[in-house]
Formats: C-alpha cells, structure tokens, sequence
C-alpha cells in the first residue's frame, strides 16, 4: 500500500475520512453482487459501507475472497428489501443475501448495549454468547476486533472512514488489537486464533499488547464450540501458509490446546522426524493452494494426528496385536480424545482413519495384494501420505520408491516385482544332502506361483 494517511484520532465521535482521490479502492475491483447490494440499501435510505476484511485486502492489493457489508438496516429490513436473503446465526444475527453460488453477508452496526435494557446481549464469564445489539457506524467500528478489519468504504461518496487507526496500521504492517487484548480475547477466544491467521497471511507484526496475552491465554480455547474449531483451523491451515501457522501456534503455546497429543507427542523431541512430518505435508498443501489445486481437510487432519497415533500403534504391536487390528484402535482411540476439541466431521475422518489403516497394509508387497490395494478408493492419499513419511525419515524410502514404480509399471513388471517381493519375504531353506542350487531354485518358484494363486 503506497497511500499515506493522516493518522486517525482514535475517537469514535471524530473519525479520519479519506474522499476517493486520496485512497487505491476502485469499484472495478469490488465485487458485481456486493455493488448492488450496496447501491440497493442506499437506495432504500439506509447507510451501506463496504468493511472488514474486503476493504483491507483492496487496500493492500490483493484480491478479496469475500465482500461484506455493514448498515444501519435491521436484519428484518434488509431481508424486506431483497427476496433472495436468508438470516442465519443466533449469536450474532447476520443476513446473507445470495446470487448463486456468491453469498454477500450483511450485518447490522453493533452497539454497546450499555445504555438500552432490551439490548440481545448476553456475555458470561467476559465470553460474549450472543450479541445482538445495535447501534452506530461509530459504536460498530470499536466493536470490531483488529483495527485493519474496522475501515468502511462509503458507497454514498467512495470515502473511507477509519475510527480506530486501521490505515496506519496498515502502512506499518502491524496487527492491533480494537480496546484491551485481554478483555477482547476474553470476550471470544477465537480472536486469538484470527491474531495468528491474519500475522501469516499479511505477513504482519503481532504489536506488543497485542500478542503479550497470546502466550498465557491458551487454555480459553477449550471453551469454544469444538465445530467452530474445526472451521477456523481449516481457515487456518487452507490458506497457503499452513506451515507458519503451525510454527506460530506453537510459538504461542496455542497448538498444544487443540491438539494435545500430537503437541506432547512432538515435545519429546526423540527425533526430528515428527516435526518435519508435519511441515513437510504443511508445505505441501500451502504448494497446492497456491497452485489453485484443490486440498481436502481429511488429508491434512491425518497429517496432524499421525505422530500420536504411530505411538500408540508401535506400543500395541510391542504388546503382540495384529497389524490391522493396532492402526484401527491407536486411531480409534486418538480420534476419541480429539474430537471434544476441535470435532472432525464424519465425512472427513472416515477417510482420515482409512489412510492410516492402509499404510500397514502398504508393508504387503507380494501376491495379489499390492494391484487390489491400488484399486481402493483411498489408495491415492495413503501412497501420498507415505511419500511424506519417507521423505521425513519416519518411513523406508525403498518401500516409497517400490511403490512409485509399481503403479508406473505393466501387467508384466508387477507380476516380477510381487514374485521378487515373494522370495525376498520367504524365509531361506536350509539344502539337504546332495540338493543342487537349480533344484532349490524351482522350488522357491513354484511356492511363489502357488502363493499367487491363492491369495
């Protein structure tokens, strides 16, 4: 961002107003359908501001993933001025105005709530549950959490309108937090979790004030719905800069509280592997987003849990359970302590479970095995999630690297790869008297051809 801006006045009664020649926004680069939901509101005589996260974005360059709005307007009112409106929420009661498969979600200013008896305001324990009070631009902007996300486009006269000191904040590259951070970590503890997401994707400083409450106020955390959670790390961690987001959550101490086995299992520090895992399939997400290619949430969550589960399945085979039978339960078990936490929905952890239980299975090179295994609807991800533990020194790159072959490889390669993986496996007869290395030899290929036919 080149602008240079007066600083505002920190004042919700005086705020700094930059007209259109002194600010970078454009309405080409504003979205059709958010237009129109600003002009239509305008012309209804209700305020309409274009805020958050869209304007910021505008402003530093980049290119908005969404566009909300900000009104005087009820949720009532602006559902009676556009028929294809929905409004959702209970805690903070929003209206999603939809044109097709683009939603422009629209919010009423919140107010304090201080002053009005009938305010829908509910805060327990400093945690604000449900906030439905309304009030002014002025009493909305000092509402919002960091100062970057409180700048309003004005769509009467193109200005925008800073309360909080948002543009400076801006110009220094700096995340602040809107009042006192611990009062407004308190209030919802999933801010914190915004702090770390906004740092790594702006590339931002955390100010001083600002991050301090970050490393004691982690344990908040587990008061926040497990499902909401789960949204914001996917958030997180789908944003191409997952990898700094880990790194940063542990910086903070904040990984361990939403994901206590895989922090403790790290923390032991035993080898470098474990971390490594986790960064490498990090990286290699971030490479795919990047990329525009697509990513699933399965995948990444078998990732981030794997270290806890290998533990347990090692510890259960060394008590003699079944290859199959240990992955099912270590995974089992794990999956049960995660997911009062940050909850994994079904369509994604079956699949996350199936990768684990298919990397035994990746061990069974001979016979039949290997060409069935190929045809399993989750092969693809586990033979990806092997590459990266061999590439991190968890897994034998040989068994990686045999795989790779085979999938490239004809009817024919496979038939001699499975027969070599028969021999290398059978345990060597000892020669009787008088038996020569040919006779020897055809008996090896003969239980090698036997042990195909019945698998």
């Amino acid at each position: 961002m080149q602008e240079t801006y007066p600083k505002a006045p920190h004042s919700a009664a005086v705020p700094l107003i930059v007209p259109r020649a002194g600010h970078s926004i454009s309405r080409a680069n504003i979205s059709e359908y958010a237009l129109k939901v600003l002009y239509k509101l305008k012309q209804e005589g209700y305020a309409a501001h274009l805020v958050g996260g869209g304007v910021r974005d505008l402003l530093l360059g980049h290119e908005p993933k969404d566009f909300d709005v900000a009104t005087d307007a009820t949720p009532e009112e602006v559902r009676q001025v556009f028929r294809n409106c929905r409004l959702i929420g209970r805690r903070f009661r929003l209206a999603h105005v939809h044109f097709g498969q683009e939603i422009i979600e629209v919010a009423t200013f919140r107010g304090t709530g201080a002053d009005d008896d009938d305010a829908d305001r509910q805060v327990e324990n400093g945690m604000i549950l449900r906030d439905n009070s309304y009030g002014s631009i002025a009493e909305d902007a000092l509402r919002r959490d960091f100062t970057i996300n409180a700048l309003y486009y004005d769509i009467s006269n193109f200005s925008l309108v800073d309360y909080a000191g948002g543009l400076e904040d801006l110009r220094l590259g700096q995340l602040r937090l809107i009042g006192d951070p611990e009062q407004r970590y308190r209030e919802d503890p999933v801010r914190m979790l915004r702090a770390v997401r906004f740092a790594c994707k702006l590339g931002f400083t955390v100010e001083t004030r600002t991050e301090e409450p970050l490393f004691t106020l982690g344990p908040l955390l587990g008061d926040i719905a497990s499902a909401r959670l789960f949204d914001e790390l996917i958030k997180m961690f789908h944003g191409g800069y997952g990898r700094d987001t880990f790194e940063k959550l542990r910086h903070y101490g904040l990984f361990g509280h939403l994901f206590p086995d895989t922090d403790a299992a790290l923390a032991l520090e035993e080898q470098a592997f474990p971390v490594t895992f986790v960064s490498r399939g990090l990286e290699n997400t971030d490479r795919r987003v990047l990329a525009n290619k697509p990513v699933a949430p399965f995948f990444l969550y078998a990732v981030l849990l794997w270290e806890p589960v290998r533990r347990r399945y090692e510890r259960l085979l060394a008590k003699g359970a079944e290859e199959l039978d240990a992955i099912e339960q270590a995974g089992s078990e794990v999956c049960a302590r995660q997911q009062p936490l940050v909850a994994i929905p079904k369509r994604f952890s079956l699949p996350m479970r199936e990768i684990w239980s298919l990397q035994p299975r990746l061990l069974q090179r001979d016979g039949k095995r290997p060409a069935r295994l190929i045809g399993h609807p989750r092969f693809r991800a586990a033979y990806d999630f092997l590459l990266l533990r061999a590439q991190s020194g968890e897994a034998d790159p040989e068994l990686a690297d045999w795989w790779t072959r085979f999938q490239e490889a004809d009817g024919a390669q496979r038939s001699c790869m499975t027969e070599g993986e028969a021999k290398r496996r059978r345990p060597r007869r000892r020669r009787k008297s008088g038996t020569g290395a040919g006779s020897d030899s055809g008996a090896g290929t003969a239980a090698a051809e036997g042990h195909d036919g019945g698998t």
